[in-house]
């Protein structure tokens, strides 16, 4: 499975029904709450990386970007718009790149 793949999906749940889809039950409950299990599956993903746990952190690392897609579907950010600013990015210097955001 792809990213786009994963993202197609669960764009297609975004109007299923919440009491049969994970998916669409976080999506009914907003884009915070959606931010909120994004950032709980991050911090699950950093802990495991800290302890030297690669299985568990393959895990954690699924879930975080499961989380994230969700989040950008529950504010309405194509995957394909995050795909375009990497391809933006790329072959610029990182802190090259972090100078030149506005503050």
């Amino acid at each position: 499975m792809t990213l786009d793949d994963l993202s197609a999906t669960i764009l297609a749940r975004k109007g299923a029904d919440p009491d049969t889809s994970w998916t669409a039950k976080l999506l009914s409950k907003g884009p915070a709450k959606c931010a909120e299990k994004f950032g709980e599956e991050a911090i699950e993903a950093i802990i495991e990386a800290v302890r030297g746990d690669r299985a568990a952190l393959t895990s954690e690392a699924a879930d975080t970007l499961y989380h994230l897609l969700v989040m950008l579907a529950a504010c309405d950010v194509p995957l394909s718009d995050v795909m375009a600013e990497l391809a933006r990015r790329q072959g610029i210097s990182g802190i090259t790149e972090k100078a030149a955001r506005p503050r």
